[in-house]
């Protein structure tokens, strides 16, 4: 492919802001992450829906404090500033809720195949052979008007497979276009962002309740992890086992080979294989 179009911020405004369920709206050509920006503007009142899009990111993160960098114009890289009204033990489950928008979109936009391994990274492929194609980080972040919620993902769109570095859990890492896919940036960022807004308006209408929203059967319907033989690594631990749920709190379920149930609401998964 030659040279990525880059991102027309106003026609995005105007599709997203002006006609749709979003505050603001700003496209920056490069930045060191948007998360970090957004939470700067949580910090002086910025308002519920405000979203960050970068064609470039110096110091993108993900969990664990991994450190990347991406592209100029070859990747989606996009962070909302969310003020949720609902109880506080519910907002673990944005990331997971934002996880279901974004495979839902890339199924129905591209026909790729995508699954969702717990907590945040989207996979790409076909059965056996997935690879990480996107990422998704929340950070909470406090202020005068109270705290807000930062949600980041990154989608690699345009990146060859060679040029992307390995993705978490010793998974390959790959893109839309690596699998086949002609994207329009535009298009498929209006289309994720939509999506977005549409679980988080069913998440928020049900008072944070993934049970009577019907977001963790949908969340389950796209999780790759679940029926995985999986190693949960937990710092100098590790635990080994079948993962057998998703609960409500969002929390992953891992059945031991003595039968017993641990839930864990952290940890870096690593699927073995197929039980």
């Amino acid at each position: 492919m030659g040279v990525p179009v880059l991102l027309d911020g106003p026609r995005l405004r105007a599709r997203l802001v002006d006609d749709g369920p979003f505050a603001a709206l700003d496209v920056v050509v490069s930045t060191g992450s948007t998360n970090t920006d957004l939470m700067a503007a949580a910090g002086r009142g910025a308002a519920d829906r405000t979203v960050l899009i970068a064609e470039e990111q110096l110091s993108g993160r993900g969990r664990m404090h991994r450190q990347w960098t991406s592209q100029r114009g070859h990747g989606l890289f996009v962070s909302v500033l969310l003020r949720p009204e609902v109880p506080p033990t519910a907002i673990s489950w944005l990331p997971l809720i934002a996880g279901v928008a974004l495979a839902e979109t890339v199924e129905r936009t591209t026909g790729v195949r995508a699954t969702l391994k717990w907590p945040n990274d989207l996979l790409l492929g076909d059965g056996d052979e997935w690879s990480k194609g996107a990422g998704i980080l929340g950070e909470a972040v406090t202020g005068p008007d109270g705290m807000a919620i930062v949600l980041g993902m990154g989608i690699n769109v345009f990146q060859k497979r060679e040029d992307l570095p390995r993705g978490a859990g010793g998974l390959p890492a790959t893109s839309l276009a690596a699998e086949g896919a002609d994207v329009d940036r535009e298009e498929f960022a209006v289309a994720l962002l939509t999506a977005f807004a549409e679980v988080d308006d069913r998440w928020r209408a049900a008072d944070g309740d993934v049970v009577a929203s019907g977001l963790l059967d949908r969340y389950r319907r796209l999780c790759g992890t679940l029926g995985q033989q999986v190693r949960v690594e937990l710092g100098d631990d590790q635990l080994r086992g079948v993962a057998a749920d998703i609960d409500e709190t969002g929390r992953i379920v891992v059945r031991t080979p003595d039968g017993r149930t641990t839930a864990l609401s952290a940890g870096d998964v690593v699927h073995l294989r197929r039980a």
